[in-house]
C-alpha cells in the first residue's frame, strides 16, 4: 500500500496516542483523590500494546498496576521495576515461583489458593505479597461469604503472608442507578470488617464503579477500558478521551450494477449501480463478523475521506466491502478508511457488531502496523 502515513507493506494501521492515555489517567487520577489511581493493563493492555503503555502510564505517575495471568506478570515487572503488581487470575497452577521471582501479589480468591501461596511463603521462608477478592454478588471469582467467616475465625490461615489488599468487583457499575451496586458495597464492607485487615487496602470499584462517586473510592480505584477511551458508564460521560484510531488501505474499487450481489452468501444485492471499495481489513483483524449487511439489514460504518460510507456484504477474514457512491471525492486504490477514529467510537463499533467496546479493543489483530505516538518516552 502507498497511502500516506501506511508503512510500507502494511495493509492497515493502528496508531495509539500514549499522550491521551497519560491525560486519560490523570483526569481519573484526579477525579477519585484523595483515593490512589492504578491501572488494568491485563490482555496485552487491552489490545494496544503492553510494552508501550505501562511504561507510559508509569512515567504519567500511576504505581500499581494489575494483570491477569503469569506470562503478563513477568512482562509486566521487567517494564516497571518498582511498581506494585497484582494477578487478577490469582495462583495459577504452577505460577508461584514466577511470582515470587517478580515479586507480584496474586489476587487470591478461595481457601486453596490461599493454603497453596501460604506453602510457598512458608517454604521462602518469608511471607509472601497477596491480595483477598472477596465476592460481593458478582459470583464469578472470590471468597464466599462462609470463607471469609473461616479467615476470620483461623487466623493462622493468613499469618504467613502480607495481605496488602482486600478487593472485590461490581457487577452493575455502568448503570448508577441499579441497586445491585449498593447491595455489592454493603456486602464489601461487612465481608472486608469480617476479615479485620488494617494494614491492607481496600478496592471496589474499575473504569465505571469509579464514576459512582467517592463511596465507591475506598483507597484504590482499578480503571481498565476508561484509561484506553471508553465510555461504558451510563450515567455521564466519563472524564477521557479516544486513544486508538484504526485505519485500513482500499485494495480496489469496483463498480456493482444493480441487481447484482457483493460478497459471500450473496447476502446483499445492489439496489443501483454501486460504487464498491473492498478494504484491507476483516475478521482476522479484529471486525467482527456481525458488522456485515444484507439487502435487509444494515452494518457497520466506517469513514472514507471523513464521510460516513456503509459496509455491505458479509465482513471475511480479510476484507470488507464498502459502498462509496455517494462519498464526495474520488475514491481510489491506496486511500485509507478510517475503522475507529473521529466520529467512530469503539462503542459505536460495538454495538454494530452485536458486542461490546471491550471486546473490539482485546481483538484488534496483529497484522496491522502500529504506531505509538507521545508517551514521554
Amino acid at each position: 500500500m502507498s497511502a500516506p502515513g501506511l508503512p510500507a507493506d502494511a495493509t492497515g494501521l493502528i496508531t495509539v496516542d500514549l499522550d491521551a492515555l497519560c491525560a486519560n489517567w490523570r483526569a481519573l487520577a484526579q477525579l477519585v483523590a484523595p483515593a490512589e489511581c492504578g491501572a488494568v493493563v491485563k490482555a496485552d493492555a487491552y489490545g494496544l500494546g503492553a510494552a508501550e503503555v505501562i511504561p507510559a502510564l508509569a512515567r504519567a505517575g500511576c504505581r500499581t498496576f494489575f494483570i491477569a495471568t503469569p506470562e503478563e506478570a513477568s512482562a509486566a515487572r521487567r517494564l516497571v521495576p518498582s511498581a506494585r503488581l497484582f494477578a487478577l487470575d490469582g495462583l495459577v497452577p504452577g505460577s508461584a515461583q514466577n511470582f515470587i521471582a517478580a515479586d507480584v501479589a496474586p489476587v487470591l480468591s478461595g481457601l486453596d489458593e490461599i493454603a497453596d501461596w501460604s506453602a510457598h511463603a512458608r517454604q521462602a521462608g518469608r511471607r509472601l505479597p497477596a491480595a483477598l477478592h472477596v465476592d460481593s454478588g458478582l459470583n464469578r471469582l472470590g471468597l464466599s461469604a462462609d470463607d471469609v467467616s473461616i479467615l476470620a475465625s483461623e487466623r493462622e490461615r493468613l499469618e504467613h503472608l502480607d495481605v496488602r489488599l482486600v478487593m472485590s468487583h461490581l457487577a452493575c457499575a455502568d448503570d448508577p442507578d441499579h441497586p445491585h451496586n449498593a447491595r455489592q458495597r454493603a456486602a464489601f464492607e461487612q465481608r472486608r470488617a469480617t476479615l479485620a485487615l488494617p494494614s491492607a487496602s481496600a478496592s471496589l470499584a474499575a473504569s465505571d464503579g469509579l464514576m459512582l462517586g467517592a463511596p465507591f473510592h475506598y483507597d484504590l480505584v482499578r480503571p481498565g477500558y476508561a484509561l484506553y477511551g471508553g465510555q461504558a458508564f451510563q450515567g455521564g460521560a466519563t472524564p477521557v478521551n479516544p486513544v486508538v484510531t484504526v485505519a485500513a488501505g482500499i485494495l480496489q474499487v469496483r463498480t456493482v450494477d444493480a441487481g447484482e450481489s457483493v460478497g459471500y452468501s450473496a447476502s446483499w444485492v445492489a439496489p443501483r449501480q454501486t460504487r464498491v471499495a473492498i478494504v484491507a481489513a476483516g475478521y482476522a483483524d479484529g471486525l467482527g463478523r456481525g458488522l456485515s449487511a444484507s439487502s435487509n439489514e444494515t452494518g457497520g460504518i466506517v469513514m472514507v475521506h471523513g464521510q460516513s460510507a456503509p459496509i455491505v456484504g458479509r465482513v471475511s477474514m480479510d476484507l470488507i466491502t464498502v459502498d462509496v457512491t455517494d462519498v464526495v471525492g474520488r475514491v481510489q486504490r491506496g486511500d485509507l478508511v478510517t475503522l475507529i477514529g473521529p466520529g467512530l467510537t469503539i462503542e459505536a463499533m460495538g454495538r454494530a457488531a452485536g458486542t461490546i467496546g471491550y471486546e473490539v479493543l482485546t481483538r484488534l489483530g496483529t497484522r496491522f502496523a502500529r504506531r505509538y505516538v507521545g508517551g514521554g518516552a
